[in-house]
């Protein structure tokens, strides 16, 4: 099983008419901050000056960790199928977001420690029954790693042949941020003091043990630091799952909307492997995980929000979804000031 994808860097030929219809509409130059930035990036994903937001979906990858049972989560493991069960009768967070802002959204058994039974939004790609503990062995093997990476692409393609071209991701799956510090550790080489959070709310002692677990599985995998081997080693088939999708909705030359710490680490490990999917990305916000804004400082990204939020299930990809909108809705719609009547300021 291969993985490859033909991810290129986005086309800049337009970028001087985008900036030039940017600064003619009518507003101080600059003045809409962020959403002019965003709306460049969009402009040049889709190398348009009238670029669109057809059909967003938000895809949420589940999945279990066996690190869980070393005691490194608040929540027992079980909730991770509970919470898929919460996403499918519409009561979680991100329902309530989505259904707001009209997004589309599916639920992908990666690898549930569960039998999931059947729902029209539930997608069953699960791999195995959960991961094995990384700290006694790796989580996976390289061709179940493979396989999720595959299926992660395969589902951004249905989606795109759907009509899709902006496409956010989240996750749920207990355990997963010591995956995510590993990860980070391992790929941005980021001490992994600073990388390792409270994950589910942690107290002081119980954090302390999650950062004495995961120091001590680093050594029994000496030797570890090329992408793949680092995502078999310590990664999750949720996460594994995304960093496939990422890389095919960047091939695809979709907007890609980031959400918190865990999905993070697995555009780390997509970015590992194809530099290029970056141009792709606008990240939501920053999550208070204190190890996700070493990440987005480490990919040199701004962030729209920082509400302090650290729940994951693509939660703040629902919530800035509406930023991007209003980026291309001003781009598209906003008069210039030859069209509107309006003098410019001198120099202008």
């Amino acid at each position: 099983m291969l993985i490859d994808f033909a991810v290129d860097p986005v086309l800049t030929e337009l970028k001087t008419e985008l900036l030039s219809k940017i600064n003619q509409k009518t507003k101080p130059l600059g003045s809409l901050g962020q959403l002019e930035e965003l709306a460049l990036q969009i402009g040049l994903i889709q190398n348009s000056l009238s670029p669109a937001i057809n059909n967003p979906v938000i895809l949420i990858f589940a999945g279990d960790h066996g690190i869980v049972n070393e005691g490194v989560s608040a929540y027992p493991q079980t909730v991770t199928a509970q919470m898929v069960s919460n996403f499918l009768a519409g009561g979680a967070a991100i329902n309530v977001f989505a259904r707001q802002h009209q997004l589309n959204l599916l639920i992908v058994d990666a690898g549930v420690n569960a039998d999931l039974g059947s729902h029209p939004q539930l997608i069953n790609k699960k791999i195995a029954k959960g991961t094995a503990n990384f700290l006694h062995q790796p989580a996976m093997s390289l061709m179940a790693c493979e396989q999720a990476i595959n299926a992660g692409a395969e589902l951004v393609l249905q989606q795109y042949h759907a009509g899709c071209n902006c496409i956010g991701f989240g996750e749920m799956g207990i355990g997963n941020t010591s995956s995510a510090a590993l990860l980070t550790h391992c790929l941005a080489n980021i001490p992994l003091m600073q990388c390792t959070g409270r994950g589910t709310g942690l107290d002081d002692k119980q954090l302390q043990h999650k950062v004495k677990v995961l120091e001590c599985a680093l050594p029994r995998h000496q030797g570890i630091n090329q992408p793949l081997d680092v995502l078999t080693t310590f990664g999750g088939f949720e996460i594994a799952m995304m960093a496939g999708a990422y890389l095919k909705a960047a091939e695809l030359e979709m907007v890609i909307m980031v959400d918190g710490f865990i999905a993070s680490a697995a555009l780390l490990a997509a970015y590992k492997l194809y530099p290029q999917v970056l141009d792709y990305c606008v990240f939501t916000h920053v999550s208070s995980e204190q190890g996700h804004r070493l990440l987005l400082d480490y990919f040199n990204a701004k962030p729209l929000l920082n509400l302090d939020m650290r729940l994951g299930e693509g939660s703040a990809v629902s919530l800035a979804f509406p930023l991007i909108q209003s980026a291309v809705l001003f781009l598209n719609e906003m008069a210039s000031f030859a069209e509107a009547g309006v003098d410019r300021a001198s120099g202008d």
